[in-house]
């Protein structure tokens, strides 16, 4: 297995592999190896996968292909699949009949926090919600532990204390090596870093999306404050669901997400305004010899800031692609000028 120590979540370790985009029956995210700390590059595949033969045959496939170039990280969350808890199944499915040998070579990350069963204990940022979830989420995958353990979104409702005192707790029983926090903005950041600080937990990276068109880390403080606290980021959604991609420059394909699944992307959101900075944006691209993808992956990787993406693949082929944007992640002044004025057409 060839080890790349260059950009893109979870993977500039590059590999985390994120079921995120297509969330079917989806495998966890990968990254390349190496410890995700913040200014350690990696790169990350993301995976869906539906219920029959050929395609959990897929699945695996996925995974061999991410983990023989260098992906090694692997992201999951308690609630992802079509059903709360499938991409956990299926990673330790993957894990007992494959992988397993290779565990001490593999970051396996999940997360809770979303919804994950009823009551008034089932999602937030409760002690009871985190540490039952991760006890779930241990079982479903048929691990001991996971390497890092994420609280999965901001709760306004439950003190930070108590939520980031779960998480420390996590990894004082032996259940998580580092915590991780995701969806928060830059001043929950900040605090709950100060709290996990003083709890000597060692909390290493935040997952976030981010995107040539979604720039909101950049405007609620999220990323300026990781860089200031020498915490990683790593980015999901990095392609803004397909967008930036060639799959929408002649219309939509009839095998496309929007036609197939259409809960994340809709036909609506592909606006004459859209395709317009999509156009723009690809013929940049090729001028600068890559593909729409490659120069989006390598966009987020761009100034060594976020530690690493997560790409979402639906055959081994799009990893390989993708893997590419890791030739070329510097723009000049000029290109990125050029990039914020086509999206603000």
């Amino acid at each position: 297995m060839t080890s790349k120590t260059v950009l893109l979540k979870g993977t500039q370790q590059d590999g985390f592999i994120a079921a995120l985009l297509q969330r079917l029956w989806t495998a966890p995210n990968a990254s390349i190896p190496h410890t995700p700390v913040a200014g350690s590059p990696s790169t990350a595949a993301a995976a869906s996968f539906r219920a029959n033969i050929s395609e959990s045959e897929n699945m695996m496939q996925l995974c061999f292909t991410a983990f023989d170039h260098g992906i090694t990280h692997f992201d999951l969350a308690n609630n992802y699949g079509p059903n709360p808890g499938s991409a956990e199944r299926n990673l330790g499915r993957i894990l007992r009949e494959e992988l397993g040998a290779y565990r001490d070579e593999l970051v396996i990350s999940t997360k809770a926090g979303y919804e994950m069963w009823d009551g008034p204990y089932g999602n937030w940022g409760s002690r009871k919600h985190i540490l039952a979830s991760l006890d779930q989420s241990l079982q479903r995958m048929g691990l001991p532990y996971v390497d890092i353990f994420y609280h999965h979104h901001m709760d306004s409702n439950t003190p930070p204390e108590e939520t980031m005192s779960a998480l420390a707790q996590a990894v004082t029983e032996g259940k998580a090596l580092y915590v991780g926090l995701s969806n928060y903005d830059g001043r929950a950041l900040k605090k709950a870093c100060k709290i996990l600080n003083e709890l000597r937990c060692p909390f290493i990276i935040n997952q976030n999306r981010y995107s040539i068109f979604d720039r909101t880390i950049e405007q609620n403080g999220l990323k300026e404050s990781a860089a200031r606290l020498q915490k990683g980021i790593i980015a999901f959604s990095p392609l803004a669901q397909g967008m930036l991609t060639d799959r929408y420059l002649h219309g939509i394909p009839e095998d496309s997400r929007i036609k197939t699944d259409g809960r994340f992307l809709h036909a609506e959101d592909l606006t004459e305004k859209r395709l317009h900075q999509i156009h723009a944006l690809n013929e940049l691209a090729v001028s600068r010899g890559q593909t729409l993808a490659e120069m989006a992956l390598s966009w987020v990787l761009r100034d060594g800031i976020v530690t690493s993406v997560l790409i979402g693949a639906s055959k081994p082929s799009q990893i390989l692609d993708h893997i590419k944007a890791l030739e070329n992640t510097a723009f000049s002044e000029e290109e990125q000028v050029k990039i914020d004025q086509i999206t603000k057409m």
